[in-house]
């Protein structure tokens, strides 16, 4: 336990990508099974424990410490697992007793084994066994909580580091294995097979644009490329496929690869309905009600719920709009140019005929001039309706493959006007007023180059404008991962793989010697919250650059 522990608490404090990998693939490289299978397991996010919650931890913290001391320090410090690790007051006698070490492995079986009644006293007896930095990530690890900036793909990307092998061959076998993966590492360090129980519906990475500024047009050529709406909703990947016995399996994959079926259960089981065979979908998720798209506002109220009501499924029906066809019949189709995967799209939703899949369509243009006008009045260039949930273009070149990331040149997302950026959270404070308790006004960045490789740089600041409750999220969020103070300003965690990405509108940008940045934005409003998206596809310094106004 105590080595888990100290690469939960190296993680946090590394906020380089590549530093942790090289963190995980070093820790799996020289921690014993079982262990290592199931630090993987917490840091996937593939551990679960029914008895283990907020409320048990409180209470047995209020038996060793001054319930008032713990409310007063829980809110200064504002992260339960923190707060706990650094009040408990140890048992004398249990803390003096010669006892082997805690091992992770002998938490998670005691864990699943163990009934609501007994839990009790099986926790204060590691906590009172463990140090300071043993107790934060055993409540860390119980609490599903653990706030490492680590994504689960980030976790397989490490485990594939250590076997030399490409984390697709991972991400192939992941979903037919459990805990503690031994047959994954004995794969992995060169003493077995691969495993032979291949996801039929694996994730494939997806792909993304870059952003156009209207004079990257002098070097384009229109017949080049094609265009499409670019949806305001979510990027969502399905991927259909069937298990050794011949059972239909979908799953809803998210941007970043995250398993999310169980959140749109509506979708998932209308696309059910037409996986005959397997296929891979990238498309956008929205709400779609009596054929009109609805607003991103509207589809909030689906996104990040723990538990989906009914009267969610029939007030807010889940829908794809689909983009891309990216494997079909067992064959890959990314390597195919786009025009040629389109074609297949088109003729795969017409044979669906599914109520809850349609195609996103092409926007007819001559010229650049034409695309524009297109962009600027959506409702007259074919997108009818639904134009107010459009919120640009997309360009694709004819002949580009599908390839991960974001490659130059073969796809451009041209938004439409006010200006809109994506930034990430860098710091927070208190509000006043009746939000005076709340965390409330923040400072994001975008990204720029440093000395030693990428960097956030502040560029504007803005107060919160939406409804408590979401408000109240930010607030938790902020607490959550506070990684210094200065004064009254919280430093909230933020790197390429850990933070939260705001997309924020702005009239307009002037230089300024003043910020750090060089640039000063006019009216900054935070339009929404994009907990979908990771921080490293948060906007560059040098989008910014592109629309100051000349010298």
């Amino acid at each position: 336990m105590n080595r888990f522990a100290h690469l939960l608490d190296r993680l946090s404090y590394q906020p380089a990508r590549n530093g942790k990998l090289r963190l995980m693939t070093d820790y799996f490289r020289h921690t014993p099974d079982p262990e290592r299978g199931y630090a993987l397991a917490a840091l996937t996010g593939s551990l679960s424990f029914r008895h283990a919650k907020p409320a048990l931890i409180r209470d047995l913290a209020t038996e060793r410490v001054d319930p008032a001391l713990f409310a007063l320090s829980y809110d200064f410090v504002g992260d339960l697992s923190e707060t706990v690790a650094l009040l408990w007051t140890p048992d004398e006698i249990a803390h003096g007793s010669n006892h082997p070490p805690l091992l992770l492995s002998e938490v998670v079986e005691e864990l699943a084994r163990a009934g609501r009644n007994d839990l009790r006293k099986l926790l204060a007896g590691w906590l009172d066994a463990l140090d300071e930095t043993g107790r934060w990530a055993l409540l860390k690890l119980i609490t599903g909580a653990l706030r490492v900036g680590v994504s689960a793909r980030l976790a397989r990307m490490a485990v594939a580091e250590l076997g030399g092998v490409e984390v697709d061959a991972v991400e192939q076998v992941w979903h037919g294995l459990a805990p503690p993966y031994l047959a994954l590492f004995a794969w992995l360090d060169g003493e077995g097979e691969r495993p032979n129980a291949i996801d039929p519906a694996p994730f494939r990475p997806a792909m993304l644009a870059q952003p156009l500024d209207e004079k990257d047009f002098a070097s384009l050529d229109p017949r080049d490329f094609c265009a499409e709406w670019k949806w305001d909703g979510v990027r969502l990947q399905v991927s259909a496929g069937r298990d050794e016995r011949g059972h239909r399996l979908l799953r809803l994959y998210s941007r970043t690869g995250e398993d999310v079926t169980s959140a749109f259960p509506d979708l998932a089981d209308t696309l059910g309905a037409i996986a005959t065979n397997d296929f891979a979908l990238d498309g956008e998720l929205l709400v779609v009600r009596e054929h009109r798209v609805q607003s991103f506002a509207t589809l909030q109220q689906r996104l990040n719920r723990k538990t989906v009501t009914a009267k969610l499924l029939m007030e807010f029906p889940a829908h794809l709009r689909a983009y891309d066809l990216i494997a079909r019949d067992g064959e890959d189709l990314r390597a195919l140019p786009f025009v040629e995967r389109r074609a297949r799209l088109e003729h795969f939703v017409a044979r669906a005929d599914c109520v809850r899949l349609d195609i996103s369509p092409l926007v007819e243009f001559e010229d650049w001039p034409s695309l524009a006008q297109a962009r600027e009045n959506p409702a007259e260039a074919g997108a009818g309706e639904d134009g107010a949930a459009v919120e640009g273009v997309m360009l694709k070149r004819r002949d580009s493959i599908y390839v991960a990331g974001r490659p130059t040149g073969p796809w451009f997302k041209w938004k439409r006007d006010p200006f809109n950026i994506d930034a990430v959270l860098m710091y927070a404070q208190r509000g006043h007023g009746k939000r005076s308790s709340f965390y409330s006004d923040y400072t994001f960045g975008v990204w720029r180059e440093g000395t030693d490789g990428d960097e956030l740089v502040p560029v504007g600041k803005a107060y919160f404008g939406f409804t408590d409750e979401e408000l109240g999220r930010i607030d938790r969020y902020v607490r959550n991962n506070t990684i210094d103070r200065f004064g009254p300003v919280r430093v909230v965690g933020h790197d390429a793989d850990r933070g939260l990405v705001f997309e924020v509108a702005f009239e307009g940008l002037n230089r300024s010697t003043r910020h750090k940045s060089g640039v000063a934005m006019r009216f900054p409003r935070i339009s929404r919250i994009r907990w979908d998206k990771p921080p490293r596809e948060a906007d560059r310094i040098e989008t910014l650059e592109r629309l100051l106004p000349p010298n």
